[in-house]
């Protein structure tokens, strides 16, 4: 179905074009779907949502783990390393490279202000000095997802360290330091951040609970603890 690449595998000397790149333009019939593997299933979904291919060989794959010490513990294969290990790169976590955050924060804005048909027209300094004093253990995807967030709750042409999740809002000082929001501060903050995000989804708690990544019944909690209308 996908095809492959000379050298992909034993007894692969050329390459080999797949159905998919076979029938570009045309049309595939696929006979007895209900008999598909699970894992050649979940290869089809990601050819019919994005509209692309991969010949078997064709790949660049990525892992947080060491892999040489993964096979001296016996939980990666040793062939499959030698396959895979064609040429290395290592990319530092986000966490190691400061400098990225502005301008991957300024790309992320501007991609999700155009996507939710936002106006945010510039980005308020403490949002990005915010955002480089956080760990980023989730690197890139998990920037990503809190630009994301944080455009969905800004309604003003600026976005502001208010609209970060609360675990990234720090009180920036003119002498350059920061100290976490007290308690009393950040129950406050946390009472209108469930307001926003529910004027946001118009009152629907389930969507709420998702965008906040927290269990519904956890938001009903919060909403009857602060008293939310």
């Amino acid at each position: 179905m996908f095809g492959h690449k000379a050298g992909a595998f034993t007894g692969a000397t050329r390459d080999q074009k797949g159905l998919f790149e076979e029938a570009n333009n045309g049309t595939i019939f696929l006979d007895e779907i209900g008999e598909m593997a699970p894992d050649l299933q979940a290869k089809l979904l990601r050819v019919l949502e994005t509209g692309e291919i991969i010949r078997v060989g064709e790949i660049i794959a990525a892992t947080h783990r060491d892999l040489q010490k993964e096979i001296e513990l016996g939980h990666f294969r040793e062939d499959l390393y030698y396959r895979i290990s064609v040429f290395q790169i290592k990319l530092p976590a986000l966490r190691e490279r400061v400098v990225d955050i502005e301008p991957l924060t300024r790309h992320f804005v501007s991609l999700f202000s155009m996507k939710m048909d936002k106006k945010i027209q510039s980005i308020h300094a403490d949002v990005i000095e915010n955002l480089k004093q956080h760990l980023w253990h989730g690197n890139i995807r998990e920037l990503k997802n809190v630009i994301e967030r944080s455009v969905i709750l800004c309604d003003d042409i600026e976005l502001n360290a208010n609209h970060l999740p609360l675990e990234l809002q720090r009180d920036i000082s003119l002498s350059g330091s920061s100290k976490i929001l007290s308690a009393f501060d950040l129950a406050s903050a946390e009472k209108l951040h469930i307001q926003k995000v529910l004027n946001y989804t118009n009152g629907n708690k389930t969507k709420t609970a998702e965008l906040l990544n927290i269990a519904l019944t956890t938001l009903y909690r919060k909403i009857d603890e602060y008293k939310i209308s």
